[in-house]
């Protein structure tokens, strides 16, 4: 892997992991129209659907949860024609962000979901020892005081998360109600 202080150079902004969660989605859109409050000089900032046919159905997925599906078995398991969709669209989403735990995966996914629990707008951490996410939490929560800006560490020491976020080197999830 990289040097954990090796620069940000490409981001990935995750909205529709689950079709019927609409905050990211609009914002995917909005900025695949018009990417003016995203561009940064020397970072490549790309807007990303994830999960299109559920977005079109406006349902949490078709087959089975794309936010559970980033394991080995799956990203390696073998195209057929009765793969499950999400299956074969986290295949196609590690090609094109990982593929994962490698020097060539993305160096960071900001996967956008909606929740109907009282948490307000939370940042989701799957890594209490990765240095860049816990700096860049503490800019967020900083840029947004006196919000509240709650932050969840789902962090299990035998866990290897299979989500969507997790094919960057630095996975981070925001919830909003």
């Amino acid at each position: 892997m990289s040097s954990p202080w090796a620069p940000v150079r490409r981001v990935g902004l995750f909205g529709g992991t689950h079709g019927n969660e609409l905050s990211g989605v609009l914002l995917v859109r909005h900025w695949q129209q018009d990417g003016a409050e995203i561009h940064r000089a020397g970072v490549e900032v790309k807007p990303f659907l994830t999960n299109p046919r559920a977005v079109e159905r406006c349902t949490r997925y078709i087959d089975c949860d794309l936010n559970r599906v980033f394991d080995p078995e799956n990203l390696g398991r073998p195209v057929v024609e009765d793969i499950p969709y999400e299956v074969r669209r986290a295949q196609e989403i590690n090609h094109i962000f990982g593929p994962k735990g490698s020097d060539d995966a993305y160096d960071l996914i900001f996967d956008l979901h909606n929740t109907t629990s009282n948490m307000g707008g939370t940042l989701i951490l799957e890594n209490s020892r990765d240095d860049f996410t816990i700096q860049m939490v503490h800019y967020i929560k900083n840029a947004l005081a006196p919000e509240p800006c709650p932050v969840l560490l789902i962090e299990h020491p035998s866990l290897k998360y299979a989500t969507t976020r997790s094919v960057a080197k630095h996975p981070v999830g925001k919830y909003e109600p």
